[in-house]
């Protein structure tokens, strides 16, 4: 019972996601999907990147968390509209999925975005399993949190476009082996695209930033 209980939410889900997808289309948004556990450093890596390529690409952000507006109080800094999802409201869902997004799509002006991201709620297990009509999708990895995550949580690695190593300024403070890391997520997924970046001081962001580019372009 169980079982057949899942596959109905996801197949509903995969049909609401399609319906985004074509929605979007439609209106020539690009949508980036970034995923990382909690602490990972997804904001301050997205205040950056969107610092880097706005206003020449109009972009939007739609973030989720369980509880408080942090996230997107900080984002919204940068100029981007900004839509908020808590999701205590509806049983604190550790994920984000299609319904909610195309709800908060409706409170954007999609005609005068370019790229539209989906700061999704802080975990590396649900999230990965629920389409929202995405473009891309992205995971970042901060260097505080172990090589082996990868191997640990592979549906997220797996399903993901790029990976971003982040915080990798503390390498020297940290007996953490970035080519093991690197390994265990090729292992997982060879043809992902990988990043080494430091959200704090921006390295690697020029080729973080020449990827996302690429790919806004369809």
């Amino acid at each position: 019972m169980e079982i057949k209980v899942v596959k109905k939410v996801l197949d509903a889900n995969d049909e609401m996601a399609r319906q985004n997808r074509e929605m979007f289309k439609e209106k020539g948004v690009f949508v980036l999907n970034v995923m990382s556990s909690p602490g990972s450093g997804k904001t301050a890596t997205l205040v950056k990147t969107l610092g880097r390529i706005m206003p020449d690409i109009k972009c939007a952000v739609i973030v989720g968390d369980i509880c408080t507006t942090n996230d997107a109080d900080r984002l919204a800094t940068t100029g981007a509209p900004v839509v908020q999802i808590n999701t205590d409201a509806f049983g604190g869902d550790c994920h984000l999925a299609a319904h909610v997004i195309k709800k908060a799509a409706q409170g954007l002006d999609l005609d005068s975005i370019d790229l539209l991201i989906i700061e999704n709620v802080g975990n590396l297990v649900c999230p990965a399993e629920f389409d929202m009509g995405e473009n891309a999708r992205v995971v970042i990895l901060s260097v505080t949190e172990g090589e082996d995550k990868p191997v640990k949580y592979p549906l997220m690695f797996r399903v993901c476009d790029a990976a971003l190593l982040n915080k990798i300024d503390l390498l020297p403070y940290l007996d953490f082996d970035i080519e093991e890391a690197k390994g265990y997520i090729q292992k997982v997924h060879p043809e992902i695209d990988i990043f080494e970046i430091s959200a704090r001081t921006e390295h690697g962001f020029d080729k973080w930033i020449e990827w996302l580019k690429e790919k806004i372009v369809w």
